[in-house]
Order: C-alpha cells, then structure tokens, then sequence
C-alpha cells in the first residue's frame, strides 16, 4: 500500500468516527431512546460545540468527496512523489484540526486549517497535472 492510500483510508476512517461526540453529546441532550428515535436532533437541546461538530462533520464529509478522488487518481496514474506524500499527511491533520478547532468555536485557526487542507488537495492535483 501507498502512503497515500495508508493516509486515504485513515481520513476516511476519521471522518466515518467524527459523528461520534456530537451523538453522545445528543443521548446525554435527549437521552439514549431520542438518540435512537432516528429523528433529526433538536438543535436547540445540543451544546453549541456539539452544534458546531455536525457542521465540521459534514464539511469533512464534502471535502472527502474532493480528496478520495484524487488521491485515487495519482495511485491509478502511478504518481507518488514526496510532494504528493507530504500533502496526504497534511491533509489528514488539517482535516482533524479543522474539525476540533471548528467544534471548539476558534473562527481564524478553523480557517487556517480548512486552507492548509484545501492547499494539500492543490498539490495532489498538481502533481497529477505535472506541475510539480
């Protein structure tokens, strides 16, 4: 395996695990039988980091639908570089800070880790363009 399909597949188990503060944060809001009630949370009985959560989650969720392609299109292509080593890393971590950051309520940091995550994609697709 590839260090970019190694860091692929933890992203994409990170993301598949992200849900689980704020539905925990949900049973002790609503207690275990509203957790399972499969109905969709009263925002208003959630934390507001809990709030926050849901929302980073889905951003990881969207921004995977980003990375997964085209780390998979560098593999098929044969493209492992040390550029395209180091922003898989980067990513994974960006990603991981976006989400505790966001969850946390910091504005500015939230933003520098969404960019240092965004800039990681950059240079996947620059190497597949052979611009680097």
């Amino acid at each position: 395996m590839t260090a970019e399909l190694y860091w692929l597949t933890l992203t994409a188990l990170m993301t598949a695990l992200l849900w689980v503060p704020y539905v925990l944060n949900r049973v002790a809001a609503t207690g275990l039988g509203g957790a399972l009630a499969g109905n969709a949370p009263d925002t208003g009985k959630l934390a507001e980091w809990a709030q926050r959560a849901i929302r980073a989650h889905t951003n990881a969720i969207e921004n995977l639908a980003i990375f997964a392609p085209i780390v998979l299109t560098a593999h098929l292509l044969g493209i492992s570089n040390s550029a395209t080593k180091a922003a898989v890393v980067v990513y994974f971590f960006a990603r991981l800070a976006h989400f505790l950051v966001y969850s946390a309520g910091i504005p500015a940091a939230r933003t520098l880790a969404f960019t240092a995550g965004w800039l990681a994609q950059i240079v996947i697709i620059a190497s597949i363009l052979r611009w680097i």
